[in-house]
């Protein structure tokens, strides 16, 4: 897990950082946080759904199967996908809330360096933010705003009662049992169709049907998970792929840029 540490001026004006390598640091995530503004290029990869965090719905791109192994991470870090999410690009940074309720930029640890002759520095010589932490950072902000309009529509359909618990079950082929995953929730599509024409204005005009939607639509992808488990199974077995792994599922997006609209 990382250790997150704020950065400060006067504490860290000296100090370098190491710049992420990968995505090893999610391999055993199952699930990411997803956003509002990102849907349209997560569908085209992930079975989308939510999680319960709090007694609040949480909606979350499913990365595994058995609730630990992130099944688009190749054991070389490389992104099995054709996008990241943008809630893991941020990394080795992130937000996090101080006791004044501000939002203050951390860095994980780990990637936090004293030697000035390795790694990127984290301050310019004018004592502001260095351009690549600059850039993060205002990535950040941008996922930091639209999380909260995300968050928003979420509450709002588990609110509606449209958020029911996702029994699923995974074929495995083979002649293998399926494979149950717990703890996911999904769209009731029978209370979303069955809504009055008031409660759906109320969801279309606070941006919550695309998100609704978004997730029904998206549960046709649930094959992206176990042919990157036949892919990992390949890869233990030391077998190597028929085809490159870049032909199989894709680059990566790994740009710390992202049109969030207005």
């Amino acid at each position: 897990m990382p250790e997150w540490v704020a950065l400060s001026r006067t504490q860290h004006a000296a100090h370098h950082y190491l710049p992420r390598q990968g995505y090893a640091f999610a391999a055993e995530q199952p699930v990411a946080s997803i956003l509002l503004a990102e849907l349209n290029k997560l569908l085209p990869h992930y079975a989308l759904g939510f999680i319960k965090q709090e007694a609040r719905y949480q909606p979350v791109a499913l990365l595994g199967l058995n609730g630990r192994d992130n099944l688009y991470v190749h054991p070389d870090g490389r992104w099995l996908g054709g996008y990241v999410p943008a809630g893991l690009r941020g990394y080795p940074f992130t937000l996090a809330n101080a006791e004044d309720r501000q939002q203050v930029l951390c860095i994980d640890r780990a990637h936090l360096l004293e030697d000035e002759t390795a790694g990127e520095p984290l301050f310019g010589d004018d004592g502001q933010l260095a351009e690549r932490v600059q850039q993060t950072l205002t990535f950040l902000q941008q996922c930091e705003r639209n999380r909260q309009v995300t968050q928003a529509a979420a509450r709002l359909l588990g609110d509606s009662g449209l958020i029911e618990p996702w029994p699923l079950k995974v074929e495995r082929g083979d002649g293998q049992a399926p494979l149950e995953v717990q703890g996911l929730y999904r769209i009731s599509e029978t209370a979303l169709n069955a809504l009055e024409a008031e409660a759906f204005a109320a969801l279309r005009g606070h941006g919550a049907l695309p998100l609704a939607y978004a997730q029904l639509f998206s549960m046709g992808q649930l094959n992206q998970l176990t042919e990157r488990a036949g892919f990992h199974q390949q890869l233990q077995a030391r077998q190597a792929p028929r085809e490159p792994v870049e032909s199989l599922f894709g680059g990566d997006d790994d740009e710390l840029t992202f049109d969030f609209g207005d």
